[in-house]
């Protein structure tokens, strides 16, 4: 492995051909089978070409998101997807086989009975005749990425991405974030329309796909998506409304004292992104001094965690930079038969670059921690897991922060914090918005627009948007890629960040003792439904009674604060 080079790294698109011939023999060795060796065995065989078919999905996709301006990173693009329903509906066949098997219980006691349950998970979700509208969902998708990857701003004498325009919401002049965030959202404003109908497609399609499986909306259907085996829209519910009555009133309390301390008043939405009049702190140095002190900063944390990055560094599985027609955002991906990940993100200069890096670096010592699982399904786990891994890094780093901030690293922290308190109530609006929209798949574009107002209004009450026309017309939304590309997805970071913050908590009581426990859970993959993962690692799950208070009121503590709960 140490000789791989990433950036010259291809894997040969199959043969449709010959692999739905594998498919057709691992059938018959599924049904065929005369003992539990033997059904086992078939499964192994299954795994290996599953594990192979990923690894060439994941490359196509990250080829294009690194330039989506590539005719044939596109092309591949579209392939993939067109050839995706056909892979579902082939693991789904094998699935149901193996579900109903005499060797049943013989598998679930040999690979546990969660790869039992996340199997009967994907059975329910997928039928043969969803195939054409998973096609047409990528493609919807691939637009939406398309045309946020397009933007080019001139501004403060540079030609900027979307990704490099947001340092500005970071920048100390007043006049200068009011431009940026104008800017911005006047991009957003010249495509209301398109922005729109892409998403009430997006939504009809979904919902059409819901009334073929059997389901009166797309909500179970999403949740089953995501192969959510252990809890139910009632328990989101509840724990949003968790963040409202413990959370909600501290980051108001916060935004009260931003807007003290900037001296405005009262504190806009393009006030929000700075926390100190004296600009927030920047990573020192340039791209190679970055990476330079995350090498410092695993070093100093773990071995396990500063071999694993000297890796990555060393075989080129990371992109920072960004850069035009690369797409936006941040992601962390799986290559299974490198037995290693990639890290994908839009270095802008900003603090952000860290948070976003460490973040993404805790998905990706998971996925190295769980290569060796006995299954592709195990791998990662359910995504509210997997965040935890990821907040849960950027937490556990902070005694390493000197590293990339010098001088500035209790500011840092301190924002950090910050940032992750009144993103809570954030997230949690995105995914009240989405259960609104499609419990009412018919809504028009404005009906919908007055849906998001409804929520900030309900979960971020200090928010103002003043003559920002398209974001204060209930449109903010449309910045947010998870609600066009990954249904429901939001709320998860929200719940992984309930259990980051407990595991912050703790490692400032015992750090050692946090990190253990932060590795073995990695360790686990995705072996083990949320709940099963959180208990394990001895955190309160998230949909318990107060399981925000303990952390918010440390918070709080930490922060100088004193909000009463509602």
């Amino acid at each position: 492995m140490t000789a791989l080079d990433f950036r010259t790294y291809r894997a040969d698109a199959p043969d449709a051909q010959q692999v739905h011939a594998e498919y057709d023999a691992l059938e018959r060795e599924a049904r065929e089978a005369s003992s539990a060796g033997e059904a086992r065995a078939a499964v192994a065989r299954w795994d290996a070409l599953r594990r192979r078919l990923a690894t060439w999905q994941s490359l196509v996709g990250i080829r294009f998101s690194q330039d989506t301006q590539d005719s044939a990173a596109k092309a591949a693009l579209e392939q993939r997807d067109a050839f995706a329903p056909q892979l579902t509906r082939r693991d789904v066949q094998l699935k149901r086989l193996l579900l109903a098997s005499p060797w049943r219980d013989a598998l679930a006691a040999d690979l546990g009975p969660q790869a039992l349950a996340l199997w009967e998970c994907d059975v329910a979700s997928f039928d043969p005749a969803i195939e054409d509208d998973l096609v047409r969902q990528a493609r919807l998708a691939a637009r939406y990425t398309e045309l946020l990857a397009s933007a080019q701003f001139d501004f403060q004498g540079e030609r900027l991405t979307l990704s490099e325009l947001g340092k500005f919401a970071e920048h100390p002049a007043r006049d200068v974030r009011r431009g940026a965030a104008e800017l911005r959202w006047g991009w957003f404003a010249d495509r209301q329309r398109e922005l729109d109908d892409l998403f009430g497609e997006l939504v009809g399609l979904r919902h059409g796909v819901a009334q073929k499986l059997g389901q009166s909306h797309f909500t179970p259907v999403a949740y089953q998506w995501m192969r959510r085996t252990d809890y139910a829209e009632a328990d989101v519910a509840r724990f949003r409304d968790e963040v409202r009555r413990h959370v909600v009133p501290l980051a108001t309390e916060i935004r009260r004292q931003q807007a003290r301390d900037l001296g405005v008043d009262p504190l806009m939405a393009w006030d929000e992104g700075l926390h100190d009049p004296r600009g927030n702190p920047r990573p020192v140095g340039d791209y190679d001094g970055m990476l330079r002190s995350a090498a410092a900063l695993f070093a100093e944390l773990d071995d396990e965690l500063a071999a694993f990055f000297a890796q990555m560094e060393r075989c080129w599985l990371m992109d920072l930079r960004a850069r035009p027609g690369k797409a936006g955002s941040g992601y962390c991906d799986a290559l299974p038969d490198l037995g290693m990940p990639f890290i994908f993100a839009n270095f802008n200069g900003s603090k952000g670059d860290v948070e976003v890096f460490t973040h993404e670096m805790g998905h990706a010592f998971q996925a190295y921690c769980s290569r060796d699982l006995p299954l592709i399904d195990y791998l990662w786990p359910t995504s509210e897991a997997c965040e935890i891994h990821s907040m849960g890094l950027e937490f556990l780093a902070w005694p390493a922060m000197e590293q990339f901030f010098g001088a500035d690293a209790e500011r840092f922290r301190r924002l950090h914090l910050v940032g992750a308190l009144v993103f809570l109530p954030y997230a949690c609006a995105i995914d009240h918005f989405q259960h609104e929209v499609y419990a009412r798949p018919d809504d028009s574009p404005a009906e919908r627009a007055a849906t998001w107002r409804a929520m900030e209004r309900l979960y971020l009450p200090h928010l103002q948007w003043g003559d920002l026309a398209h974001p204060a017309s209930g449109r903010r939304w449309q910045s947010q890629l998870h609600v066009y590309l990954h249904p429901f997805y939001y709320i998860d970071y929200a719940l992984a960040l309930t259990c980051a913050l407990q595991l912050w908590v703790l490692a400032g009581a015992d750090r050692p003792q946090a990190l253990q426990r932060y590795v073995q859970l990695c360790r686990r993959g995705g072996s083990e439904p949320f709940a099963a993962l959180v208990a394990s690692a001895g955190l309160r799950s998230p949909f318990a009674a107060d399981s925000l208070r303990d952390a918010v009121a440390r918070a709080a503590d930490f922060l100088g604060l004193e909000p009463a709960a509602r």
